[in-house]
């Protein structure tokens, strides 16, 4: 029995490791967007349900020793695919589709390996209950979702902090063989023991001891639970990392949480009382909702974080407890599994795949909540809890019901605003790298009206309608703002060449003069699209202005020395921070392609994040001088508040005029621990 047991945990928790493992390495290779780890996560969910059709049809249709001999030689083939290290000619070129580029690399990396670990826990769970008919399997099935989670909450904590990510890959592909050691040895058990000792296997009983097979009611359950579990976890996920950042930390808190639900619903009743888990679900629906509508622009991360995970974890604890209240017979237990992982893998398409494609903004998550109400409902009237009393059911149930109408109208008011846009509105639509957002303010013919860019809820640039306005650099970029000041002090004599990481409205284009060549690094293919038709910025510029498709990273790592003599990097203002553009290696660089007299400019205005520590720890390591410009913000002239670093390794550079006595020096902080490709620490430097 320990055997079974330790092998399915172990396999559990190196499942989940490789999960942040291959996430974290593919990360900057596609621009640090979110959406990597939630097209990992819809990747792992599809391989997790093939996993368990895998498993259901191995032990349905096979005899026991050719399951060993299938199982055993998948595992041979696996090994000869490690390690999982993706081959530098996976990066891409910048024009490919990112979820089809990701999906492909992850199935030939660790599609395999994922492959045999999802299977596991079914397979020997079967082959346990087989050996041990008396025993329940369905704790072995906890014990699989708590090494689950401890292989998540182990890799920010112990694993990233202390291992290179080549250390991280060899160390995982080691531990994978000395599981499939294990996996073979408890394979050949349950299957050789088995044939010999179980006279009457479960699918052989007696008819008259055989229950009846689950119906289309129980199939159902047994999918939608799961699916509303799945869309909650991945909407709340996006929801977090679009707009704090997309590390490590924020893909394990969820996840985590959505595995502690179903480590404690299959640990026994007793774990999940329901006259507790329903009221709470119906409250913390309430309060995301509230949050989500009115205040999710402003919120603190204090109070953001707390409702979201709370609301998560609450919904899932009443999807996966309703789910292990409909356990069926042992007899049944891989199509129960399946259908688990059948409910997964949908919600995740649904997320992954359909809600880009057929939805203008993130409208998952308030549906996922509307779903999550609903079903909670259906399930506690159709199987009602004998223990609880009819008035506190009733009251449960009232609750449910005013959550459920709330999230209704919710969803319907934000899926009204496809067919009924808000005044003001040009654009809005999304892609792999999120929602971008086009809308004009103010009253047309007005000095002050504007046009906006927004990238979900942070404002990406603007621009005044007047003709007469249309070419002044505003927003981040006024000319008293960092970026203004170090243009203004490169340019007063020579030609300036100018790289920019970060597009947007393209304002920076605005100080291009004549002979200037100003360069823009975009990722998004959207916000070219926007930049080059809602906003007139790259086409009034006086400079040539040109833009790269693609990661900046991997550009300038492939192009030749550009003698920048400013270089900017806006790609930390507000939303997720990818962290691959504020490394030793990413400083590297920007030295190669900056001239010894020239600026960095970075652009550091942020609501969650303290950027300064690490942005010191860099420059003291690349011997570079730098300073802090903070300005506020005046509607007047269409300023924001703004804060730039700006680093030069030329010693007078950031004192020519205009930048001197513009900026303070960059304060020192002891304890922070300089960035690298293999090593981040984003949690330290929340705010």
């Amino acid at each position: 029995m320990a055997l079974f047991a330790v092998t399915i945990f172990i396999g559990s928790f190196l499942l989940f490791q490789v999960e942040l493992i291959i996430a974290r390495i593919l990360l900057p290779w596609f621009g640090g967007a979110a959406a990597v780890w939630t097209t990992c996560l819809l990747f792992f969910q599809i391989m997790l349900l093939l996993g368990y059709l895998y498993a259901h049809g191995l032990v349905r249709y096979f005899r026991p020793k050719t399951q060993f001999l299938i199982h055993l030689a998948l595992l041979v083939a696996a090994a000869f695919l490690l390690p999982i290290l993706p081959d530098a000619s996976w990066k891409p070129a910048g024009t490919e589709s990112p979820l089809l580029r990701i999906l492909t690399l992850l199935t030939a990396v660790v599609g395999l390996s994922f492959f045999l670990l999802s299977s596991t826990s079914p397979l020997l769970s079967y082959w346990f209950a087989r050996n041990f008919p008396g025993s329940s399997p369905y704790r072995l099935y906890a014990l699989s979702n708590l090494g689950s989670m401890l292989g998540l909450l182990s890799y920010p904590t112990l694993v990233e902090p202390n291992l290179t990510i080549r250390a991280q890959a060899y160390g995982w592909s080691g531990a994978f063989l000395a599981f499939s050691a294990m996996c073979a040895l408890a394979s050949g058990k349950g299957t050789f023991k088995s044939r010999r000792t179980s006279a009457t296997p479960p699918d052989t009983a007696v008819e008259e001891e055989v229950p009846p097979p689950p119906g289309a009611e129980q199939w159902f359950f047994w999918i939608a639970l799961p699916a509303s579990g799945s869309v909650l976890l991945l909407g709340v996920t996006n929801h977090l990392t679009q707009n704090v950042a997309a590390i490590p930390f924020l893909w394990v808190l969820p996840l985590s949480l959505y595995l502690l639900s179903f480590t404690l619903a299959f640990c026994g009743p007793t774990l999940y009382p329901r006259d507790f888990y329903m009221p709470l679900l119906a409250v913390s629906i309430l309060g995301m909702e509230v949050l989500f509508i009115t205040l999710f622009v402003v919120a603190p991360l204090k109070i953001l974080l707390p409702v979201f995970c709370i609301g998560l974890f609450a919904g899932c604890m009443v999807c996966h407890g309703e789910l292990a209240r409909m356990a069926p017979d042992p007899r049944y237990l891989t199509r129960y599994y399946l259908a688990i992982a059948a409910g997964g893998a949908l919600g995740g398409l649904f997320v992954g795949v359909a809600a880009p494609l057929f939805f203008r903004t993130t409208y998952e998550l308030p549906l996922g909540i509307a779903a999550c109400a609903i079903l909670a409902l259906g399930s506690s009237v159709r199987n009602p809890d004998g223990n609880n009393r009819e008035q506190g059911r009733r009251l449960q149930r009232a609750l449910l019901i005013l959550a459920s109408g709330i999230s209704i109208a919710v969803a319907g008011y934000l899926i009204l605003m496809i067919f009924q846009p808000p005044k003001g509105l040009r654009l809005l639509d999304r892609n792999f790298f999120g929602v971008l957002k086009v809308a004009d303010t103010g009253t047309p013919g007005v000095r002050n009206s504007q046009r906006i860019l927004s990238h979900g809820s942070i404002n990406h640039g603007a621009q005044f309608l007047q003709s007469d306005r249309r070419r002044e650099p505003i927003t981040y970029f006024h000319p008293d703002s960092g970026v203004g000041l170090a243009i203004r002090s490169q340019g007063f004599s020579n030609p300036l060449r100018v790289g920019i990481i970060g597009l947007g409205a393209g304002i920076i284009a605005a100080y291009g003069r004549t002979c200037d060549v100003y360069r823009f690094y975009e990722i998004n293919p959207l916000m070219v699209k926007i930049a080059k038709t809602d906003f007139t910025y790259l086409r009034d510029s006086r400079a040539e202005v040109e833009v790269i498709l693609g990661d900046a990273r991997l550009s300038l790592e492939r192009e030749a020395q550009q003698n920048y003599d400013v270089f900017i990097v806006d790609a930390f203002s507000g939303d997720a921070i990818p962290i691959h553009l504020l490394t030793r290696e990413a400083f590297q660089q920007y030295l190669r392609h900056i001239k010894k007299d020239g600026i960095l400019a970075l652009h550091i205005s942020n609501r969650y994040i303290e950027l300064k520590p690490v942005i010191q720890r860099l420059a003291e390591k690349v011997v570079m001088e730098a300073i802090v410009v903070n300005t506020a913000g005046n509607p007047e002239t269409g300023a924001e508040a703004a804060e730039w670093v700006l680093l030069s390794a030329a010693r007078n550079t950031l004192e020519k005029p205009p930048l001197r006595g513009a900026g303070i020096a960059l304060p020192w902080t002891p304890d922070v621990r300089m960035w690298t490709d293999d090593y981040s620490n984003l949690f330290r430097l929340l705010k």
